[in-house]
């Protein structure tokens, strides 16, 4: 199981060496590289084998249900292109200096292979049913592939799965409180500084009165000229 603990959401500071070794044997991206390729696999085998020409128009395999086959390549189609920008987003989360950026990250990571993961689930039992009540083709033209697709969408719910529970161990495992509180500025954070002191008591008089004000304000007694001198 991959230690998510330290750093902020599982990862270190950014600008550490980069290990292609190390990050290509990462669960989270061999699991990638999997609903990769299961992907290629639910929209390739549609596309290539499941549709027929009749009377100058196309038609799907599947109980003749165009949804179907356009469901199993959409969302195998969406699954091989989000797989790939996934794969870039782990190369990419070392990288990230900002923790906010990381916490969007992993929530968008978390959001979208739970909703993979449930799509997979309603395109699987709705290729199945569909396929079930299907009349066989000519020559049994495409009903492997039709097969295969239907089992891969299945294999798909898992690995989604897999990518969301990830993806959610990173989300809760948050920031370490080690984490250099330097490491992202906040633009929010306002510095605080103590204010000047102010003296209370006598010490607040000796402030009253200018330094050379005294001597200034003294009235010399009326008729006093023994400080005059000629």
């Amino acid at each position: 199981m991959m230690d998510f603990s330290g750093g902020a959401y599982g990862g270190g500071k950014a600008g550490g060496a980069f290990d292609p070794i190390g990050f290509a044997m990462r669960p989270t991206v061999i699991l990638r590289a999997v609903c990769w390729l299961f992907a290629i696999i639910v929209f390739g085998c549609i596309s290539s084998e499941g549709w027929r020409e009749e009377n100058g128009k196309e038609y799907c395999i599947i109980n003749r249900d165009t949804n179907a086959c356009n469901y199993a390549v959409g969302i195998g189609v969406i699954a091989f292109l989000a797989s790939m920008g996934f794969i870039a987003g782990e190369y990419l989360f070392e990288q990230m200096s900002s923790v906010k950026t990381r916490k969007h990250y992993v929530l968008g990571d978390l959001a979208f292979s739970a909703l993979w993961t449930f799509l997979y689930f309603i395109g699987f039992c709705y290729l199945t049913n569909a396929w079930g009540k299907a009349d066989d083709p000519p020559n049994g033209e495409g009903v492997n592939n039709v097969q295969a697709s239907i089992v891969f969408s299945f294999f798909s719910i898992f690995t989604w799965a897999g990518c969301a529970y990830f993806a959610y161990l990173r989300f809760k495992a948050g920031v370490d409180p080690s984490f250099s509180s330097t490491y992202e500025s906040d633009p929010n954070a306002t510095t605080q500084y103590s204010a000047y002191p102010v003296g209370g008591g006598g010490d607040s008089e000796q402030f009253q009165q200018a330094p050379f004000g005294g001597q200034q304000q003294q009235q010399q007694p009326a008729g006093d000229f023994s400080a005059t001198t000629y």
